[in-house]
């Protein structure tokens, strides 16, 4: 549960008005005993107190701060992620290439975050480094998400979670429902395409492998953007979401590498070795397939 929140007084248009001419065009900065009406929204002081370094190290807040960010714009990207998929499965394509429009707006802010902590030294790195423990980014639960709503699904991913009820919930959820790729198909099949019964109607939770008359379906819709104009522009978003996920990952990668070279990582993974595995993957590959095919 939420910290209570204080009660809402929507203002109408007629309202901002008189205030308007009360204050002069001024910004409204007195409230009396009543909470500031911003940080009670924001909820700042609650997530500004989210921020507790473990050591007096120089570079740590700006790992812990853009790492929670990263966490944010995870759950922003999957909650986009699912309304443009419930869009998908409701035949409203148009409401959902414009969620998916937005979407790569914020996959665009999430790769910049590896801006900053790439500007962290091996030497700033290592102040804290040991403090991590055996904690890694790929125990996240709302990047878990987020690739499930994407399509990269497999039940072993559920195992980090078992302790953690809530999130053990959540994600099972999104592992046996269809993700946004899988919504694009049975799309495709409702709009006639010769798509395979097995390829709309499954068991959502595993992996699927890629089916050679859905990417002959694509073959069309590319071969004729002007009469596939919308399927042609879905299509197209699909990729820009694959390839600016892909963009995060590498930034990761290298990121990772600028910092640690080859030295093991904090997860027990090989680290760049590992992150590079990673980066080689692609979401929607049959749409990826498509362009190697004449």
């Amino acid at each position: 549960m939420g910290a209570a929140r204080a009660p809402i007084h929507p203002l109408t248009e007629g309202d901002r008005e008189d205030r308007y001419k009360k204050s002069g065009g001024q910004p409204l900065l007195e409230f009396g005993d009543a909470p500031n009406p911003y940080a009670d929204y924001v909820g700042t002081p609650m997530l500004l107190a989210l921020q507790n370094p473990r050591t007096d190290a120089a570079g740590e807040p700006s790992f812990l701060v853009m790492t929670q960010i990263m966490e944010l714009l995870f759950k922003l990207v999957y909650t986009e992620a699912r309304r443009a998929r419930d869009y998908l499965e409701s035949d409203q394509l148009n409401e959902a290439l414009w969620v998916l429009r937005r979407t790569h707006k914020i996959m665009n802010v999430l790769a910049g975050t590896w801006d900053v902590l790439a500007a962290l030294s091996p030497a700033e790195y290592n102040e804290f480094r040991d403090e991590l423990g055996e904690g890694s980014g790929f125990q996240s639960p709302m990047y878990r998400q987020l690739e499930f709503i994407l399509g990269n699904k497999h039940r072993s991913l559920l195992k980090p979670h078992q302790g953690e009820q809530a999130a053990h919930r959540k994600l099972s959820q999104t592992l046996a429902e269809p993700s946004i790729y899988d919504a694009a198909v049975r799309l495709l099949r409702r709009r006639e395409f010769p798509i395979p019964e097995h390829c709309v109607e499954r068991d959502w939770t595993e992996p699927r492998d890629a089916d050679d008359e859905i990417i002959q379906a694509w073959r069309m819709i590319y071969g004729d953007p002007a009469r596939y104009h919308e399927l042609h522009s879905l299509a197209e978003s699909l990729v820009d979401l694959a390839y600016l996920f892909g963009r995060w990952r590498f930034s990761h990668l290298l990121t990772v590498e600028r910092i640690i070279g080859g030295r093991v990582g904090t997860g027990g993974t090989s680290g760049v070795g590992w992150l590079r595995k990673a980066a080689d993957h692609r979401f929607f590959d049959e749409l990826w397939t498509v362009r190697s095919v004449g």
